[in-house]
């Protein structure tokens, strides 16, 4: 990608005691069924999400990936299979030397039309506190790499991107929140 990767608006972290959930929101010009294809298809997932997918494509059916650039395994029930409206599943990651409690955390994909285009709404809820400051720039950068994709522009560096937008989610959020608010840093 040449020049600067385009601004993009950053999410939240809400705290619930030692529990916290990454809302993110983004507006982008190609129709939900696109959106979604990119969301879904096992093909589409391995540029931009960077991740080894198997998709059982029903209520029930079974969510297995390899993700990013830390090679997560995720496992994890489909909870919502709604096409092309909503996608939710279980996100199941073992133990590891950097999630030494792992994470047992729900995904939830909501596309709504909006003009021409689609609003996705993307909740990760039940991470752990501690992890959750880490996962919020990956998850804009991965949200930067869709739109890139979608736009069928070259994608930005994940890495890079995750450093650019870090800032926006300060390390120590979870001592410093305002009720109901984004994180203070």
């Amino acid at each position: 990608m040449t020049g600067p990767a385009p601004a993009t608006p950053p999410g939240r972290i809400v705290p619930d005691g030692e529990w916290a959930t990454l809302e993110f929101e983004r507006l982008f010009p190609q129709p939900p069924g696109a959106v979604w294809k990119a969301l879904t298809d096992p093909e589409a997932l391995r540029h931009w999400y960077m991740t080894e997918a198997r998709i059982e494509a029903r209520p029930g059916g079974s969510v297995e990936l390899v993700a990013g650039p830390s090679r997560l395994q995720v496992t994890g029930r489909i909870l919502t299979w709604d096409p092309p409206r909503v996608l939710e599943h279980e996100w199941k990651v073992a133990a590891r030397p950097e999630l030494p409690s792992g994470e047992d955390g729900v995904i939830r994909w909501e596309l709504r039309p909006d003009g021409t285009g689609t609003r996705l709404r993307l909740t990760h809820a039940r991470l752990r506190a501690r992890t959750a400051g880490g996962f919020a720039p990956g998850t804009h950068a991965f949200l930067d790499r869709l739109a890139a994709q979608l736009d069928g522009r070259s994608l930005p560096n994940w890495q890079e991107r995750y450093t650019e937008v870090a800032p926006l989610y300060p390390s120590n959020w979870t001592t410093r929140t305002t009720p109901g608010g984004p994180p203070t840093g």
